[in-house]
């Protein structure tokens, strides 16, 4: 609005032919000078100076918006953008329609919680047809830790949507929409985006996952390594705006040190927390990628265990409050036992709980169990 051409406000003619004979032609030109510095540039009165200076600022600058107004415009882009339904209704209900396109939503958990299957039952998603229910194109699958399995995502396909999976030569026409790449280091990863983006455009790709970003950061855990992924950030998200398509990462957990929990006082650990014996893991846990990397995502989803009951809750998210569902595994994936969401308050919403569930890795990097489904 600042380079908007005075000659284009409407100004008396005179005025204009004015300006524009003591070259400021923009709205930047005259209202980067006082009214008495125009006044004696342009030789004309303060009235003068003074309406044309208003006209000017009343053109050029943006009009002011309503809270409603607001609303309202992020509703509509919101529908242009999308969603890709999980399937889950209660998630799905505080998610607004589901994974939202156009930014990167993180899924942090321990080792064999469910993250692979949540990943698995997305791509199955993306992969259907619009005409039931999916986006029809295709799926990136970064599998870095060789996790994916065509087997077991048929198996949900089955147990799901029989009807559909059982019409002739579905199944196989489904699991080719399904891109796998699976990069054995960092800088193979590194290769790898760089040419995915054009191919998000002209293969029709509807839905990108990195499974994990943990495992790429060259074996070490934590917050100490995630400036090596900054690039990768930065260029992930670009993907996801760029694109409008759904962008889903997971991320490990890992044991917090003593002195390391103070310094986040956002996830409700007290001094005397830290100071406690270390067999209380449960209370130290964070995400393996560390605060930068949080930064970086607009949804995370947690997937932990209480009480060796998982819940999948939603610890970040502008437009969704802070809830979460109890759920299992089951031959079609993840289901929830109940839609009604548990809201969560106050540190609840950021801690992450590992009860009854091994799959930890520790402070120093060492994994202390890892189950796999």
């Amino acid at each position: 609005m600042a380079n908007k051409l005075i000659s284009e406000m409407g100004l008396p003619k005179s005025i204009t032919n004015v300006f524009t004979a003591r070259n400021i032609i923009t709205a930047k030109d005259a209202l980067s000078l006082s009214e008495f510095e125009l006044m004696e540039l342009l030789d004309v009165g303060l009235e003068e100076v003074m309406l044309a200076v208003a006209h000017i600022s009343e053109i050029s600058c943006p009009p002011y918006q309503t809270a409603m107004s607001l609303l309202e415009q992020r509703n509509r882009n919101e529908y242009l953008a999308g969603h890709l339904p999980t399937r889950l209704k209660g998630l799905d209900a505080a998610l607004c329609g589901g994974i939202p396109f156009g930014v990167v939503t993180e899924l942090v958990g321990p080792a064999g919680i469910g993250k692979t299957q949540f990943c698995l039952k997305l791509a199955l998603l993306a992969s259907f047809p619009t005409s039931h229910g999916g986006l029809g194109g295709r799926v990136i699958y970064i599998d870095v830790e060789s996790k994916f399995s065509s087997r077991r995502m048929i198996e949900m396909g089955l147990s799901s949507f029989p009807e559909i999976f059982k019409m002739e030569g579905m199944a196989q026409e489904m699991a080719g929409r399904i891109l796998v790449l699976q990069p054995a280091s960092l800088s193979e990863f590194t290769e790898s985006l760089q040419k995915i983006k054009l191919s998000l455009l002209q293969q029709n790709v509807k839905l990108l996952i990195i499974d994990s970003m943990t495992a790429l950061a060259s074996g070490e855990y934590g917050e100490g390594n995630t400036p090596r992924l900054g690039w990768h950030i930065s260029f992930i998200k670009s993907l996801a705006e760029f694109c409008r398509i759904p962008v889903v990462v997971t991320n490990q957990v890992r044991s917090q040190g003593r002195d390391e929990a103070s310094r986040y006082l956002f996830q409700g650990h007290s001094k005397a927390d830290t100071t406690e014996d270390s067999s209380k893991i449960d209370s130290h846990l964070v995400a393996a990628l560390g605060i930068h990397w949080a930064h970086a995502v607009s949804i995370r989803l947690v997937l932990e265990s209480r009480s060796g009951q998982r819940l999948i809750k939603i610890a970040k998210s502008s437009i969704s409050p802070c809830v979460g569902f109890f759920f299992c595994i089951t031959s079609s994936g993840i289901s929830l036992l109940e839609d009604e969401g548990v809201e969560m308050m106050g540190p609840e919403a950021n801690t992450i709980h590992c009860q009854g569930h091994s799959g930890i890795i520790n402070y120093d990097g060492e994994a202390l169990h890892s189950a796999t489904w």
